[in-house]
């Protein structure tokens, strides 16, 4: 709600704030020349005094006594939130915009099918999802953790190998 009340301007300003400043949590600077959201929209020409965005920002990221940076999934949150609100207060046609995200999609599908050979090998997500374990990893969108699954995974392992080697059984699957 504290997005949707900013004037255009500001918001227009604390995106192109977000994408020159270091954008940091719990004060307006630090000492490492990390701002606020809000001083970095008045750096960029959103020169607007809401302290209801600063209070609710902080509430959001769970600020405490001291500042920190924000992190990618913080910025990336209210990047969002600023691109949402700027698309509804700017009249923009969503589902015009959709239509051109599909038509992006398919082209660059298309362009990705033309650059990989065809390997034979077959797509059976529909005749196995309903098997429980049926894929040996869940998809995940962040590298970090994809690494925080297969260190999960190589535990797994040397468990069981553990337990093999001792003649312990493995516990029944439900």
């Amino acid at each position: 709600m504290a997005v949707e009340m900013l004037p255009l301007h500001t918001k227009r300003a604390m995106l192109e704030g977000i994408d020159n400043y270091s954008i940091i949590i719990g004060a307006y600077t630090d000492k490492d020349g990390g701002v606020c959201p809000m001083l970095a929209a008045h750096r960029c020409g959103g020169r607007t005094s809401f302290a209801t965005f600063a209070k609710a920002w902080d509430r959001y990221t769970g600020a405490k006594n001291r500042s920190r940076p924000a992190t990618e999934r913080e910025i990336v949150t209210l990047t969002a939130m600023l691109e949402a609100s700027l698309a509804t207060d700017e009249g923009w046609d969503l589902g015009k915009v959709v239509e051109e995200h599909k038509a992006v999609r398919a082209r660059i599908e298309r362009e990705l099918e033309r650059e990989l050979p065809n390997t034979g090998e077959t797509d059976r997500t529909k005749e196995l999802q309903a098997r429980h374990g049926w894929s040996w990893m869940r998809p995940v969108r962040r590298y970090d953790d994809f690494q925080a699954a297969l260190t999960w995974l190589e535990e797994a392992e040397q468990e069981i190998a553990e337990r093999h080697r001792s003649g312990e059984r493995e516990p029944e699957r439900v």
